[in-house]
């Protein structure tokens, strides 16, 4: 019977890694070359182009950093190669860790994404929520993002008329909220509630006192803390001395400092003290 234990680096899951990230890369280098002949078809200054590609180019550079954070988060549990895959083609993480913990719950796994997966059936069970689940968005776009984009022009055209209409304290009249109002709430909520989910598991765990590593407790509250302050400063710093280049990277770079917190004070604590969550 072959040796299953390292399943999860196995040439063959290599290979096939690297054939969806080699075909992103190509579908890449496709558009932009088409991009660059059509930008030369209409008159555009090759300056202007070259500008074009480097700032596109460092535009992602946050995306990077969230990328390799969120694969640094992931492969205690899974390995490099799935959460490197699904982070290559589409994925963030507040997702693919979602899905995974979810997962992970459902096929009994002890220990959350600090354990290791060992069981090939439950890797390959995982493997497959993940990416099920957001190939969803990619199903309906085709059939959704035409009538929402209208939705959203016709909301924001109608919004810029109310603004030059009468004001509803100069009328009396109540004024009437439009799907554009309705959507600068709505994202941001959502959001707030997946941060708020996040937060509520570093500090109250996750209810399961026969599991250890996936609790709350004194490790997770300091990379909590870690993150929050980091990213405060961060934010601060950006706005004080107006570097907006480093608005995108406030996220990335606050994840990476508290990685490297959580790993300082596991190692630096004393054990009991490193060890010791009050809420399985």
């Amino acid at each position: 019977m072959a040796n299953t234990t390292d399943f999860k680096s196995s040439p063959g899951l290599y290979l096939i890694a690297g054939v969806v990230v080699l075909f992103v890369l190509g579908q890449s280098v496709f558009f932009l070359v088409k991009a660059w002949k059509q930008g030369k078809a209409l008159g555009m200054d090759t300056k202007k182009l070259r500008n074009a590609v480097t700032s596109s180019a460092l535009f992602t550079l946050p995306s990077a950093l969230s990328v390799l954070a969120t694969v640094i988060a992931l492969a205690p549990a899974l390995g490099l190669v799935i959460p490197w895959v699904r982070l290559s083609v589409i994925g963030n993480l507040m997702y693919e860790s979602t899905a995974a913990e979810a997962a992970m719950e459902a096929f009994g796994h002890q220990g959350g994404m600090a354990t290791t997966v060992t069981d090939p059936t439950v890797y390959a069970g995982i493997a497959w929520v993940m990416t099920l689940g957001i190939c969803f968005s990619l199903v309906l776009l085709p059939f959704l993002a035409k009538p929402l984009h209208k939705k959203f022009l016709s909301a924001g055209k109608k919004g810029k008329t109310e603004e030059k209409a009468e004001t509803a304290a100069q009328t009396g009249e109540k004024k009437k909220r439009s799907l554009g109002e309705f959507m600068d709430y709505v994202s941001p909520a959502v959001f707030i509630g997946l941060i708020g989910a996040f937060v509520a598991r570093a500090i109250a765990g996750a209810g399961k006192p026969e599991t250890f590593g996936d609790g709350a407790g004194v490790v997770s509250v300091i990379t909590l803390v870690v993150a929050v302050i980091s990213s405060i400063i961060l934010e601060l710093i950006a706005k004080k001395a107006k570097l907006t280049w480093l608005e995108p990277f406030v996220m990335p770079i606050g994840m990476i400092i508290a990685m490297v917190a959580a790993v300082a004070a596991f190692n630096l604590l004393p054990q009991d003290i490193a060890l010791l969550e009050w809420r399985g």
